[in-house]
């Protein structure tokens, strides 16, 4: 990031703003460094303006983007959508704790890793009813308890009735899963046969 010179408080908080709106998952650090001021500086110009922390922010994008899925219900999705463009891709982030882990070696269990990849694969495709057909998934790394986990999906193909996501999880900007599902979408009509 380029580093911004000394502002005024008015020229620094007209751009702070403009800086948030187009990038919601700035931190407070990042903006520190961007304005070459104290982070509790931007935290007060912040609050000043009305503007919430971090995470109140990923929030309110998250909770926009829930009412774009249409396969699942919001709390269905294991981890927060903070990202999401129907028939395209899009990006979740997950929290793990030590309830997610093995209590001996706190690694966190493998189903909670595929259950936020999974979630998303089905999220980002444009699609009413659908079920996963087949997925091919590789763990690369372990992941310790307390560790962000970042997914992102993409929709790759689209054939009749399938579609095939790709979905690659993160931690520390390493690649520690990756996903290929093909998700099939149930017709309403075929389904009321059945």
């Amino acid at each position: 990031m380029t580093e911004i010179k000394k502002r005024t408080k008015k020229e620094r908080q007209l751009l702070l703003d403009r800086l948030i709106t187009e990038d919601p998952f700035l931190t407070d650090e990042d903006l520190s460094e961007r304005f070459n001021v104290s982070i509790q500086t931007i935290r007060l110009d912040r609050l000043e303006m009305g503007i919430p922390e971090l995470r109140e922010r990923l929030k309110s994008v998250a909770a926009n983007n829930y009412e774009k899925v249409k396969s699942m219900v919001g709390a269905e999705i294991v981890g927060e959508l903070i990202d999401l463009t129907l028939g395209k891709g899009g990006i979740s982030i997950l929290e793990t704790n030590r309830d997610m882990a093995f209590k001996k070696t706190r690694l966190v269990r493998g189903h909670h890793i595929f259950s936020q990849a999974e979630s998303l694969a089905m999220a980002v495709i444009d699609a009413n009813k659908a079920l996963t057909g087949v997925s091919n998934i590789k763990y690369i790394q372990p992941v310790n308890a307390g560790t962000k986990l970042v997914a992102k999906a993409e929709v790759v193909r689209v054939r009749n009735n399938k579609h095939f996501v790709h979905v690659m999880t993160y931690a520390n900007q390493e690649q520690v899963f990756r996903g290929k599902f093909i998700l099939v979408t149930l017709d309403e009509q075929e389904e009321e046969t059945r």
